[in-house]
């Protein structure tokens, strides 16, 4: 009940439509057993009379009968589209509710989570919400003032035919009780299984050009096969439950129109009770049988509905967001950066950083080095607070890291990593991200910049070129080059280049270091390098190992050191000297 009234107060801010939309459940409920009624009056009064001086109020009848039906029929319209209106614009808020509370999360949220699953929280568990509100609690609220409602004009009128056409209640109850049951199990199995293929097909169409180097497509193909016929046979379990629900239901009617046409016969017989009488129960029966049986349907809708607002609100419940209390925001930085006995795990027990120490003024520029895993990159994310640190205390400009404004911190350090994410839409538009602020003629000078003007203008569209999905169609020098200049283009006071140069040709990488060049005799550089040679020009080199800083000091004090630098820039060098 308590996650039932977490939904419900997700309609508050349009009470007036929901208040709307019970007080026409309440209204339908009250019509429908008249047209019946009207129906029996017609028949007794008007009709089996057979007199012609009843043929005008016959008419009358005819008349507030069609009346009826059109202001019936306006007012299930309203409901229908009030409900659904209802639903929609929930869901709305909520998938908006829901993107705002994923973005701002950790990366080790998205590290543990996949993709697929966060695509089915936000948008097929948050489309099964809406029925809660189209076909859910309003609709099962209006059923149920109907069958009241009926119920309660057929014992008025005939408690005798009442009890007898209703005999077979109990059992229809019953059979929706093993049938609610039953296909809310199944539903549960549903959503599990949608949700392993949406995470199979988003990881799998995503690294199909791996999948088709391998020649995997046959082993991957065997594996999807099994996960659709899991949802598959999921889904057919469900149906076999309606197709056996349904006949039943068909069935209990048809034996109360049986047992209505029996008794009511005799009593209008022995004039006990009146033709109109028996035709209005058939009218009463069916409109009695036909929301009970959707009742079923509707509280398994209902459940649903629940379950996956409770796999929503789980996410929105996480409280995995890095905390943001501080409130340092400055226009500029002067670059300064201070590592102080820095611990760092992400899971709290490996330590992938051990007592890291080093520090960098204002202008200078700082190589990180070493083999892989050895802490390089995390330590980029420490410093952009991608993850929090465990021990130590990390200072820029002397003020600790935790007391700047979280997004006010970010927007000064600018990073360029080694995989380049582009988002589907132009080259303006991937530079700036959307950005109102940023002019054209800002992206051009920073494209000037970094050389690559001259190459964005040869493509068709120049600025406005779609790179496509994950900028498909450029090579990755291009889309790291770009990268590059969205990085520039914020002109932040830190730059961070995380492996930037080591999959791009010597072109590309020669224009890339030509801006480095330019850039960082103005501001605080960390470069994490894999070709050691773009690097002799940084004023201290650290290098890594096991999460340690093992050595540190110029490329020229480090080679003469002949310790893990000179190692590992020898074999670096030996290896390009065999390719070429």
């Amino acid at each position: 009940m308590g996650l039932f009234w977490r939904v419900i107060a997700l309609a508050r801010p349009y009470r007036w439509q929901f208040l709307g939309a019970t007080v026409l459940a309440l209204v339908l409920a009250v019509l429908a057993p008249v047209r019946p009624m009207l129906i029996r009056i017609t028949v007794d009064d008007y009709i089996l009379p057979a007199d012609d001086g009843l043929i005008g109020p016959l008419l009358h009848m005819t008349i507030l009968l069609i009346a009826l039906l059109l202001l019936e029929s306006f007012m299930r319209y309203s409901f229908i589209f009030l409900t659904n209106w209802l639903g929609q614009t929930v869901i709305r808020n909520l998938r908006v509710k829901v993107f705002e509370h994923i973005v701002n999360l950790r990366l080790r949220f998205f590290d543990r989570t996949p993709i697929g699953t966060s695509t089915t929280r936000t948008i097929n568990d948050v489309e099964t919400i809406n029925d809660i509100f189209s076909q859910g609690i309003i609709t099962i609220v209006a059923d149920l003032l109907t069958i009241i409602a009926i119920i309660g004009v057929m014992l008025y009128q005939n408690w005798q035919l009442t009890l007898v056409s209703l005999s077979v209640f109990p059992l229809l109850i019953v059979a929706t009780w093993f049938f609610k049951e039953g296909v809310k199990k199944t539903y549960h199995n549903v959503r599990n299984a949608l949700a392993r293929m949406n995470a199979f097909l988003q990881e799998h169409i995503s690294g199909m050009k791996v999948v088709q180097i391998f020649g995997a497509e046959e082993r991957e193909f065997g594996k999807f096969r099994k996960i659709n016929e899991q949802y598959r046979k999921a889904n057919i379990k469900a149906i076999w439950y309606y197709s056996i629900f349904f006949p039943v239901v068909e069935i209990l009617t048809a034996a109360a129109v049986g047992l209505v046409v029996w008794y009511g016969a005799n009593q209008a017989i022995r004039e006990l009770s009146s033709i109109g009488t028996l035709i209005a129960f058939f009218m009463y029966l069916n409109m009695l049988f036909r929301p009970v049986r959707m009742l079923a349907d509707k509280f398994n809708v209902l459940q649903m509905g629940l379950v996956a607002a409770d796999r929503v609100f789980r996410i929105l419940d996480k409280k995995d967001s890095p905390p943001n209390e501080g409130t340092v925001c400055k226009e500029r930085l002067r670059g300064d950066i201070r590592f102080e006995h820095v611990w760092f795990s992400y899971d709290d027990e490996n330590y992938v950083l051990r007592d890291i120490n080093f520090e960098m003024k204002q202008g200078e520029t700082l190589a990180i080095v070493g083999a892989t895993g050895s802490g390089k990159s995390s330590t980029i994310s420490v410093l952009n607070r991608f993850y929090d640190i465990q021990k130590g205390h990390i200072y820029i400009d002397d003020i600790e890291q935790r007391e700047y404004e979280l997004h006010n911190l970010r927007s000064h350090i600018g990073l360029v990593l080694q995989d380049v994410f582009l988002f589907s839409g132009t080259i303006f538009e991937n530079i700036t991200l959307r950005n109102r602020n940023m002019s054209r003629e800002e992206v051009i000078e920073a494209a000037k910049l970094c050389g690559i003007h001259d190459f964005i203008m040869r493509l068709p569209g120049n600025y406005d070129f779609n790179v496509q999905e994950r900028g498909g169609t450029l090579s990755m020098g291009q889309r790291q080059l770009i990268a590059f200049v969205r990085t520039l283009v914020y002109n932040p006071s830190i730059l961070v280049l995380d492996e930037a140069t080591s999959s791009i040709d010597r072109e590309s990488e020669e224009l890339i270091q030509h801006a480095i060049e330019t850039l960082v005799s103005n501001r605080t550089s960390i470069i994490i390098a894999h070709r050691l040679s773009t690097i002799r020009h940084a004023n201290k080199i650290l290098v890594y190992d096991k999460g340690r800083i093992v050595e540190q000091g110029s490329h020229e004090a480090l080679y003469a050191l002949g310790g893990h630098y000179r190692k590992l820039h020898d074999m670096q060098f030996k290896t390009e000297i065999s390719r070429i």
